[in-house]
């Protein structure tokens, strides 16, 4: 492993940082929310299991996010794990909180829209909300899960999307 990089992050190198961050692949979702400006969604890979008993898990939302006072607001809230032939899904909610059109989703449990088709979902209860620096750490009591067939998560990994490659 030649060009090995050292540092402590601070202000100077927040680029490194993330590109050090962008190392450690990820699985791609979509966290939706009723809001008074109608369904909102957003693309996250912050997502993580917290506990089986009770059943919990995060997501972190930018505080600078036009986005996450929607979410922050809401007493309800879902996580939907995408499949790699939703790429474009992902894509849609990265640039429009309200990129529903042509999507397959009803109103569940408190309003929240739920899109049709992923790998997971994981229709969720406000718990917490805890600071997280320049993030919001939102766990959710998971209320309902839906799962699919299927077994190709859309991952991220180096800014890029991808896909998982089962080892030998």
């Amino acid at each position: 492993m030649a060009n090995l990089q050292d540092f402590t992050p601070n202000a100077d190198n927040t680029r490194a940082f993330r590109s050090a961050l962008g190392r450690f692949g990820t699985g791609i979702t979509v966290v939706t929310a009723p809001s008074a400006d109608g369904p909102v969604g957003v693309t996250a890979n912050s997502f993580s299991s917290v506990s089986m008993d009770p059943p919990l898990v995060l997501w972190s939302p930018s505080k600078s996010s036009r986005r996450a006072a929607y979410f922050t607001r809401s007493s309800h809230f879902a996580i939907h794990v995408l499949s790699q032939d939703q790429a474009d899904i992902g894509n849609g909610f990265a640039k429009n909180a309200f990129a529903f059109d042509g999507l397959d989703w009803r109103p569940g449990q408190g309003d929240v829209p739920l899109i049709k088709g992923c790998l997971a979902r994981f229709e969720c209860s406000r718990h917490a909300i805890h600071d997280g620096g320049d993030h919001h750490i939102m766990v959710g009591r998971v209320d309902r899960v839906t799962t699919a067939d299927g077994s190709d998560p859309l991952l991220f990994f180096c800014g890029q999307y991808g896909r998982f490659q089962a080892a030998g």
